[in-house]
């Protein structure tokens, strides 16, 4: 489905619904480009549109399925990147990740957005509100939309990050309370999200580094800032996933220091209620000749006998930390 398109001359945005015809005729000029924003197309919806820009048929293909990882290709004289966007669902404690496809090429730009992605229309005023930045062409452009994409992942950061020190207060509080698979889960969410950035910052660097014409010199300098963004991100989810293995590594540990100190518990009881087993257990036996079966004092004798042998037990237990 076509979102938008529209036709940029010297910058500014020129009046008029334009057809997919019209725009292409109009991007042939030298002062002029379109950026057309699609949102999921289909195969026949995106045939046209590969025709007339003259797209990569493999391009072409994982713009249509989308799940790509993040990446810069160049193909021929047209630049594609996949950006991978993010958005923390605090609720479920997971992020959504959603994709944006961008063919970059001399007077076009065509995004191709699938799943939760950031919304390119704020992208599009905002940069229309900039006639001096819009004047640098596609490259300009595709600097917005991943200057916004990058800027979207710190609310993103900052949702694990307030999960993060919760589960991390659960894990040291008093209670102990158990939070293996909770910090598993967020584990994983950060690895995922590493997944989709991690391999974002080499072609953030390439553009900064100038390497395509398409990008404007004075362009580099922004994609410097993003790059810089980019890595803080990185740092962070790695900072955060270090942490997550430490605090798992506690849980454990506290974990099994309760089960040993359950063990000890168990076994002290065990060894104070061995004592009482075994003498009852001797006089249980019914032989016709015990000689202490015919004491009178007997019975009171052997019950005192238990109950002192047990409280020393239990005192030993005690002061052993057992108990």
């Amino acid at each position: 489905m076509i979102v938008d398109c529209a036709v940029y001359e010297q910058g500014r945005r020129q009046d008029g619904d334009l057809s997919l015809g019209e725009a292409f005729e109009r991007c042939r000029g030298s002062e002029e480009f379109v950026w057309l924003g699609m949102h999921e197309p289909t195969r026949d919806e995106f045939a046209y549109v590969q025709r007339e820009f003259q797209l990569h048929e493999l391009a072409v293909e994982d713009a249509i399925k989308a799940h790509q990882r993040p990446k810069l290709e160049v193909y021929g004289d047209t630049i594609f990147v996949v950006l991978k966007t993010a958005c923390y669902v605090d609720s479920e404690e997971i992020v959504e990740f959603g994709e944006i496809l961008v063919f970059l090429g001399k007077g076009f730009v065509v995004t191709v957005r699938h799943g939760p992605a950031s919304d390119l229309h704020e992208v599009r005023q905002q940069v229309e509100s900039e006639p001096e930045r819009l004047k640098g062409g596609p490259g300009a452009v595709l600097y917005a939309i991943v200057d916004r994409v990058v800027d979207d992942y710190v609310p993103a950061i900052e949702g694990l990050r307030v999960d993060i020190e919760q589960v991390e207060s659960e894990v040291f509080s008093p209670e102990g309370k158990s939070s293996a698979q909770r910090i598993y889960a967020l584990k994983r969410e950060v690895l995922e999200f590493t997944r989709a950035t991690s391999p974002l910052v080499d072609p953030i660097d390439r553009l900064a580094e100038g390497r395509y014409g398409l990008v404007h010199e004075e362009g580099r300098h922004y994609f410097r800032d993003v790059s810089d963004h980019l890595k803080r991100v990185n740092d962070q989810l790695e900072s955060f996933s270090d942490l997550l293995t430490s605090v798992l590594s506690a849980n454990l540990t506290q974990v099994t220091v309760q089960q040993n100190e359950d063990v000890r518990k168990i076994s002290a009881a065990v060894a104070i209620i061995a004592v009482p087993t075994m003498i009852a257990g001797i006089y249980g036996m019914n032989f016709e000749h015990m000689p202490e079966l015919g004491w009178e004092g007997g019975y009171p004798l052997v019950l005192g006998f238990m109950a002192v042998v047990c409280l020393a037990l239990y005192r030993y237990f005690k002061r052993a930390g057992w108990l």
